[in-house]
């Protein structure tokens, strides 16, 4: 998604799905993007996009305390759920799934969830896995962590771990998330 009559420079906001899969990223310049792809390009309509977020959020306020949201983003809010669990008598797969349907239900979006145990892991569920689920929602326990989390790579999928940090760690010889932490704190200091 970008105005492609601004020029050669102006920055491709988004891909599809499509296009991420074959190693389009979703910011980059549009002298930048691949020729072996024709593209059609839309051009963004920030208006709509703060006034859907707005209902979203609007949406969460209906079920949660305001303390107990945090907007992420225009797009992305961790909400801590643990004391509505027992309220609404639900679990947590059960709640948010009721949220995303609701959310479809009076916007018309199509959401997805992470849930883990805290904002890290929730955020890797939802980045990670939660679009390959058909529920639209993923779950990450601590349980998880060796199966789920430790497989992860290239690194740079892990929410807080660019490109270049990601290189410096390939560098130390460290691929995945498992080798980051089986690697000992000395091992660090030392680089």
């Amino acid at each position: 998604m970008c105005d492609k009559e601004r020029g050669k420079n102006t920055i491709v906001l988004s891909v599809t799905p499509y296009l991420k899969k074959h190693g389009v990223p979703s910011r980059l310049r549009i002298r930048d993007l691949p020729k072996k792809f024709n593209y059609v390009y839309a051009v963004p309509r920030m208006e709509r996009y703060i006034e859907k977020s707005s209902e979203v959020i609007s949406i969460l306020l209906d079920f949660f305390s305001e303390e107990d949201i945090h907007v992420y983003s225009i797009d992305e809010a961790f909400v801590d759920m643990t004391s509505y669990l027992k309220y609404y008598k639900k679990n947590a797969f059960e709640l948010v799934r009721f949220i995303l349907d609701t959310i479809k239900k009076r916007t018309g979006l199509s959401a997805t969830a992470g849930i883990g145990p805290n904002f890290f892991l929730s955020k890797v569920a939802l980045d990670i896995y939660a679009k390959h689920e058909p529920s639209g929602i993923a779950v990450i326990n601590k349980e998880d962590i060796k199966t789920k989390l430790w497989p992860i790579t290239p690194l740079s999928k892990i929410w807080g771990i660019g490109e270049r940090m990601e290189a410096r760690l390939n560098a130390m010889g460290l691929f995945t998330v498992e080798d980051i932490a089986l690697s000992s704190k000395e091992y660090f200091i030392q680089q």
